[in-house]
């Protein structure tokens, strides 16, 4: 059986979601419908087994999609269980899937803080600081950042590992007090935050690595264009020394905490000067 992928996850997901709310039907009350063994639906909805064509067409049939609609989720489930997985930075619902079912999460932020520990103001100003997201797509893009945020709160949340360069933390984004909300929001959850000094020798892009129970390992990566979701075991083994060179280099968790504490309250330039600000 070809292993299942984020995507693939993300996708059965969606068809689960369709026949909740299209046909009203259990799993398998759909199965006996459509005349397939009761497992058949199951591993199809977890992303677990690849459907053909066939099965596609009649599941989403049977959900009363039309011909456009069924196009549409073929060119899509196509890829869902490849190794590499290239979405548009608006697609949301993968990351959001992937991160609410993974038992641990380790991830490196080399420029700005991670998305799951971003107050609401910072991650507006980091979004228009980029200058490649509408006005009007801001207030979206903030308000799924936050809810991504809840699986912090979960008390089962996953095991969590923060790298965070020092330079992602002395980038002023917005005013001194969006920054000085910033670090105080940090210190919550420093447990989890490994600060990399800003003379330590490593060189890496940002990353995460998210591992499941069930599944297998999944290294994700964005830019301001596209979301990278990927499980080549090579890939994978190679994010694995990247996060071991970060935990020798790296603070411990607890002179991170102390260097967090001395971002707090100390004076900051005014916004909108030059380059990037010591805080």
């Amino acid at each position: 059986m070809t292993p299942s992928t984020a995507y693939s996850r993300d996708l059965g997901d969606e068809l689960r979601r369709l026949r909740e709310t299209c046909t009203g039907l259990k799993g398998h009350e759909l199965a006996k419908k459509l005349g397939w063994d009761p497992s058949k639906v199951s591993t199809i909805e977890h992303g677990k087994a690849r459907a053909s064509e066939i099965d596609l067409i009649q599941y989403l049939s049977m959900c009363g999609k039309d011909i456009d609609y069924v196009v549409d989720f073929k060119q899509r489930y196509q890829y869902a269980f490849d190794e590499y997985i290239v979405q548009v930075s608006d697609n949301l619902r993968t990351v959001a899937m992937a991160e609410s079912t993974a038992t641990a999460i380790t991830s490196y932020s080399p420029q700005s803080v991670p998305g799951l520990l971003q107050t609401p103001k910072y991650a507006d100003g980091h979004f228009r600081m980029t200058g490649m997201v509408t006005e009007e797509r801001i207030p979206t893009l903030v308000q799924f950042r936050t809810d991504r945020q809840a699986i912090l709160r979960r008390y089962n949340r996953p095991t969590c590992v923060f790298f965070v360069h020092e330079n992602a933390l002395r980038l002023q984004i917005g005013d001194s007090r969006i920054m000085e909300d910033q670090y105080v929001r940090l210190l919550f959850d420093a447990h989890a935050i490994r600060i990399v000094p800003a003379d330590a020798p490593v060189v890496a892009s940002s990353c995460a690595l998210w591992e499941f129970d069930k599944a297998r390992p999944v290294v994700y990566s964005e830019t301001e264009l596209t979301n990278v979701y990927v499980q080549d075991p090579g890939a994978i083994a190679r994010t694995r020394l990247l996060f071991d060179r970060l935990d020798q280099v790296a603070l411990s968790a607890e002179q991170s905490r102390s260097r967090l504490a001395e971002y707090v309250g100390q004076p900051r330039e005014e916004p909108y000067d030059a380059g990037p600000h010591l805080a």
